[in-house]
């Protein structure tokens, strides 16, 4: 279910910075700014991540092991903002102003995004199940 929604979310806001980055540059230099936002913000995205953590501790298999390391990633993130947003400012601006490096982690996250997209989205495949002739049908006793 996370990958539902963490693929398109994941795709459409990675595809969007990265053919943004000077309006990202504009939008962090305003976040950064006022610390009431960079801590409010980051409670938010600390409980998201959190939440993530808490109801998919599953680590098995690509789709479960990106679920489950994004959760602790968007919870180090909401940390990062809350408690040393100095230090989170500090990266992001040297993240945008590697262009090269902000658009190919954009591409990568974008196909992350689609990738879990995919497998949240795609129908499950029914695996035929063989009975024996012999064996009684799972029908519930009449009355």
């Amino acid at each position: 279910m996370f990958a539902r929604v963490m693929g398109p979310y994941l795709a459409i806001i990675a595809a969007s910075a990265a053919l943004r980055p000077n309006d990202m540059r504009a939008m962090l230099s305003g976040f950064e700014a006022d610390p009431l936002w960079s801590w409010v913000v980051g409670a938010f995205i600390m409980l998201f991540g959190l939440t993530v953590i808490a109801l998919h501790p599953y680590w098995r298999g690509a789709p479960a092991i990106i679920v489950s390391a994004l959760g602790w990633l968007v919870a180090v993130k909401g940390l990062f903002l809350v408690v040393g947003s100095h230090t989170y400012f500090s990266m992001a601006n040297s993240a945008v102003d590697a262009m090269g490096w902000w658009r190919t982690g954009a591409a990568v996250e974008v196909l992350i995004g689609l990738y879990l997209a995919y497998v949240g989205w795609m129908p499950e495949r029914s695996h035929s199940v063989v009975h024996q002739k012999d064996s009684a049908p799972d029908l519930p006793r009449a009355a």
